[in-house]
């Protein structure tokens, strides 16, 4: 309790600095007080409609009001992030400027340039009223179009993966894998049934849900997370939970998607044949489940204890950290998710800062990742740049 509070504090402190940087940097430019007061009030309601929907979603979800206050507040929150890196852009940019005039331009230049006569002070003006004006249009432009991205079903990416000395009983086998669907607020029953229903009609041989499908307590979302009874695969439908399925009690969590048909694997494994060849799905708890339930730690060894002689070794992991020791623990392949692929421009830009893996499928000593760019989206409605996906992935004998 106390760390969500302390965790909570912090980040309300640091978001509402970010409003006041913002306000200041938009506002010295503004010669009208009308006009800093609208801006100023507008920066206080998307803070404070932000506070409170975060508030109520943990004390009060049931209200209807709540439910209106989360959507508001992920696309303030949203436009926001996009307004601010460009404010944080435009200010880089004439600190920068400022400077060249200042160390870089030689002084004979500046002095030829204040010789052509005084610099007029309307165009100065001017120039600063069209940058603040493209900086708010473009982040409204950029909320639009993101929300309509984000709110799309999610596109089928199809990628083979090609495995040196692959069983040819397995070579063809096709695995469906969703991810960070994020079922909440703003994402509801329809949408996942609709995705369920996109991965039956691929007819994969076994579905892999990676983590973070739900933001909210089982109680709450039990209906709206209900379609994944429908998911059908022969070699079966398997889930790990990720870091948001703890935020809300992970092992209840885990309880209700096995109530629901799907087979969650705890740091363990199952082993599945086809034709004869032998192919083990491990999974293994969020990355950093241990600093939150006692017995979750993430361990991929763990996941292999008792395990036969196999064909093939395929690990669920949330997060794409989970390959250091994924790789010692001797898989050949892990499907994770986490990242969103940074979600939308320009964190997208940034992602890789904090992983090691951010998107798509890569290699990593000798064994394979694919990160998933996410079936949902969390937080604010926006997809800019990085689209939504279910994968399909189809297992390929490399010769």
């Amino acid at each position: 309790m106390w760390r969500m509070i302390i965790f909570g504090t912090v980040a309300s402190l640091i978001w509402g600095g970010a409003h006041v940087y913002a306000g200041w940097s938009l506002a010295r430019f503004l010669r009208s007080k009308k006009a800093k007061r609208v801006l100023w009030g507008l920066l206080a309601a998307s803070f404070a409609v932000t506070l409170a929907a975060s508030i109520l979603r943990r004390t009060a979800p049931e209200m209807a009001m709540a439910g209106v206050l989360q959507w508001v507040a992920y696309l303030a929150m949203g436009s926001f992030a996009l307004l601010l890196f460009l404010v944080v852009a435009r200010d880089l940019g004439l600190l920068t400027f400022g400077a060249m005039r200042r160390w870089v331009i030689p002084p004979a230049a500046s002095r030829a340039t204040s010789d052509d006569g005084p610099e007029d002070p309307s165009r100065r003006e001017l120039f600063r009223h069209t940058v603040n004006a493209s900086i708010v249009g473009v982040a409204a432009s950029g909320t639009g179009l993101g929300y309509h991205e984000a709110r799309k079903l999610a596109e089928v990416v199809e990628v083979d993966v090609a495995v040196e000395g692959l069983a040819p009983q397995l070579d063809g086998l096709r695995i469906a894998q969703i991810s960070d669907i994020h079922v909440g607020p703003t994402i509801k029953r329809d949408y996942l049934q609709a995705v369920v229903d996109r991965v039956n009609g691929l007819e994969p041989d076994l579905i892999a849900l990676t983590g973070d499908m739900v933001d909210g307590y089982v109680d709450d979302m039990r209906n709206d997370v209900a379609p994944i009874r429908d998911l059908q695969a022969p070699l079966g439908a398997y889930f790990v939970p990720g870091n948001h399925e703890y935020y809300w009690d992970g092992p209840a969590w885990c309880d209700e998607v096995e109530r629901c048909g799907m087979q969650p694997l705890i740091n363990s494994h199952r082993v599945v044949e086809v034709d004869g060849a032998r192919l083990l799905v491990g999974g293994v708890t969020d990355y950093r489940a241990g600093a939150r339930v006692d017995g979750h730690t993430s361990d991929p060894h763990k996941a292999l204890e008792g395990a036969p002689e196999a064909d093939f070794r395929l690990l669920l992991a949330h997060q794409p950290k989970s390959v250091w020791e994924a790789a010692k623990a001797g898989f050949d392949l892990q499907l994770s998710g986490h990242t969103h692929g940074g979600q939308f421009w320009p964190w997208s830009l940034f992602v890789g800062l904090a992983h090691p893996f951010t998107r798509g499928l890569n290699d990593y000593e000798d064994m394979k990742i694919y990160v998933s760019r996410g079936t949902g989206y969390w937080g604010p409605p926006l997809r800019l740049g990085v689209p939504s996906e279910i994968t399909l992935l189809t297992l390929r004998r490399k010769t």
